[in-house]
């Protein structure tokens, strides 16, 4: 779950992990953090690691809001069709839902078929959607040209 206030720009190459753990994007995103209305700041990258990426940081980031609604927002994939993926969304608060939702993603145009009004939750959702394809895409190429491989087919 990444802090509902973390504003992913883009992967974040480094990290002390060995193995790099499940995170809640797919991948470590280094950002922003956008917690403090109209103000961009950007966390070290030990903080973006340890507190944007992963969420619940109430009480521990002086930046979060302490009257704030969610610690954490959570991504899954519900459903993945060629042309389609079904998002579905849960802000979480004290380790309990809070507010959730769906979100259709369009893979051809790389777009929501109704962008969210939170462009914060639409940014976290893209990153998510990246992370996710890249993974799966890339897998399922691999595995296609290994069975391809594999018959002796070029």
């Amino acid at each position: 779950m990444a802090c509902p206030y973390f504003w992913p720009e883009g992967k974040l190459e480094t990290g002390p992990w060995t193995h790099t753990p499940r995170l809640p994007l797919g991948d470590a995103f280094s950002g922003s953090c956008r917690a403090q209305p109209g103000e961009v700041h950007r966390p070290t990258e030990q903080r973006q690691e340890e507190l944007c990426n992963c969420g619940y940081s109430r009480g521990v980031c002086e930046r979060f809001p302490t009257d704030s609604p969610a610690d954490a927002v959570r991504f899954s994939i519900a459903s993945d069709k060629p042309a389609r993926l079904r998002l579905t969304y849960v802000y979480e608060k004290d380790h309990a839902p809070a507010k959730f939702g769906v979100m259709e993603f369009l893979v051809g145009t790389h777009a929501f078929l109704d962008r969210p009004a939170d462009e914060l939750l639409a940014r976290q959702a893209e990153a998510f959607v990246e992370s996710y394809l890249a993974l799966t895409r890339a897998s399922s190429s691999d595995t296609q040209r290994t069975t391809r491989a594999a018959r002796g087919a070029t």
